[in-house]
């Protein structure tokens, strides 16, 4: 295990060789020691020279980060590696994680934007990641200032879990000023990058962050952009990966609007509440929920009709008061994973209200 974990941190670092003309060999079913040992005969050039001399040396270095507390790899043919991302043609090879790496295949809603929002913008993206967040979605975004910061800080202050994607190794935070910010994602979500420790940040790299914030996604919401906003190639990059794209509108007379109107006018969908994207994402959240770990053995967290309406013990544990969801964890002996995704269904369903302090009700009828 140890020596294949090694030469997958050595396939990782190989120069000009990435996903493109990775991906294709490993898919067929190569392993990461043929490649590396016994080049395929239809690899030649540069690529077969990369292969056969891989820098074992940086590899270990890599090991010994992977070595610490709550670090991980994660590579493309791995069972844990998230499915929504493995599906693309150019998913990265591996990834590095520093957190929870469960998270990565929760259900995820990406948020983007400008580095310089208006202060109502920032306020907007904080209070959507907020009830994305309490409402059991993982919040992605890329530890950008501007509204991926807000994004994220939203995400924690719903109690929620959230992940950063980087265009650095894990080792780096860029920007600095994020420091406190990524140490604290890493103890309650996740940093990733498909970047190996000690990366810095390039120009080109962020592109490539870009594609794994929407291809981690079920939808990707740009709160504020101008017209040459990076999150324009998210936006495009989540179409091409047939994710959903919204938009929220703004002034006209405001720069930071336009982009926003660009992607409505090009088929974005127009959203004005967190609950417009909720019930949009509805059908695609299904699978999350009927996939979900069981919360006991034993105990029957299935669909109580086939409208797939109500979880009726879920339910009756809520009683007549705004409850949270570690209460209801403890009294019905389900996960918290399950309790969120439940609690999500039946708040898109009108069934449940989201209350201030992460709380959640039962709407009376």
């Amino acid at each position: 295990m140890q020596d294949d974990l090694l030469a997958w941190l050595a396939l990782m670092r190989l120069p000009g060789v990435g996903p493109a003309k990775l991906n294709p060999l490993l898919r067929k079913g190569f392993s990461v020691d043929e490649l590396l040992r016994h080049p395929p005969s239809g690899v030649g050039g540069n690529m077969r020279e990369a292969l056969l001399a891989p820098d074992w040396a940086q590899a270990e270095k890599d090991l010994r980060w992977l070595e610490e507390e709550h670090h991980h790899f994660l590579p493309l043919t791995s069972p844990a590696y998230p499915a929504t991302l493995s599906a693309l043609p150019d998913a990265p090879v591996g990834l590095f994680v520093h957190g929870r790496a469960d998270l990565l295949n929760s259900p995820q809603i990406a948020m983007v934007g400008s580095r310089n929002p208006s202060r109502g913008g920032e306020q907007t993206a904080g209070d959507f990641a907020l009830h994305f967040a309490s409402s059991g979605l993982t919040v992605t975004s890329g530890l950008a200032m501007g509204i991926d910061t807000a994004s994220h800080r939203g995400a924690l202050a719903g109690g929620g879990a959230t992940i950063a994607v980087m265009a650095t190794g894990l080792d780096r935070v860029y920007p600095a000023s994020n420091r406190d910010l990524a140490h604290e994602i890493a103890a309650n979500g996740a940093l990733v990058s498909e970047f190996p420790p000690g990366t810095s940040p390039r120009r080109g790299h962020f592109p490539r962050r870009n594609r794994i914030i929407s291809g981690l996604s079920l939808g990707v919401l740009v709160v504020e952009a101008a017209l040459k906003s990076g999150s324009l190639i998210t936006a495009r990059l989540a179409g091409e990966q047939s994710r959903e794209v919204f938009a929220i509108p703004g002034s006209i007379h405001n720069p930071l609007a336009r982009g926003c109107h660009r992607l409505i006018r090009e088929g974005a969908k127009l959203v004005e509440t967190a609950a417009d994207i909720l019930e949009e994402l509805a059908p695609s959240l299904h699978p999350y929920l009927l996939d979900s770990e069981e919360a006991k053995p034993g105990k029957d967290v299935s669909l109580a009709d086939n409208s797939g309406s109500q979880y009726p013990e879920l339910i009756q544990a809520m009683g007549h008061d705004p409850v949270s969801t570690d209460t209801l964890v403890e009294r019905t002996g389900f996960t918290p994973e399950a309790v969120s995704s439940m609690l999500l269904l039946l708040e898109m369903e009108g069934r449940v209200s989201s209350e201030p302090g992460g709380l959640f009700a039962l709407i009376k009828t």
